[in-house]
């Protein structure tokens, strides 16, 4: 039979896209978060379009399918979507070793990443 689906935990004027397993750590993938939240959804790729980081473009690239979401699958107006979240989360951690001196290894760990946007629908045009 299988388990009952899932309530959708959002709000009826929201919509939201993850991406999984992006090759960054969360610290650094939240820095380009912090500058997108709470903008117009406009604002927003136009600030990640002219961002020096490397991880702007996936950033981009998911808020673009939160905004394709919340036109495609809520019927939200895309003129008055706002960014509600944009949050990263730890992944998984690969980890590795360098050969040191004196026979010792020293750790290296290579971080990745999953991003969370949520867009919602202003209630008066912004």
């Amino acid at each position: 039979m299988g388990k009952p689906k899932a309530p959708n935990m959002r709000a009826k004027n929201e919509a939201q896209a993850m991406i999984r397993n992006l090759r960054v750590s969360p610290q650094k993938l939240n820095l380009v978060c912090q500058q997108i939240r709470g903008m117009s959804a406009e604002r927003a790729l136009a600030v990640l379009a002219f961002s020096k980081r490397r991880i702007a473009d996936d950033v981009r690239n998911g808020l673009q399918s939160a905004i394709a979401n919340a036109e495609n699958n809520h019927q939200l107006d895309v003129d008055r979507l706002i960014v509600a979240e944009a949050y990263a989360g730890k992944s998984f951690i690969l980890k590795r070793f360098r050969a040191r001196a004196r026979g010792r290894g020293a750790r290296i760990l290579k971080p990745w990443s999953q991003l969370t946007v949520v867009v919602r629908e202003a209630a008066d045009a912004a």
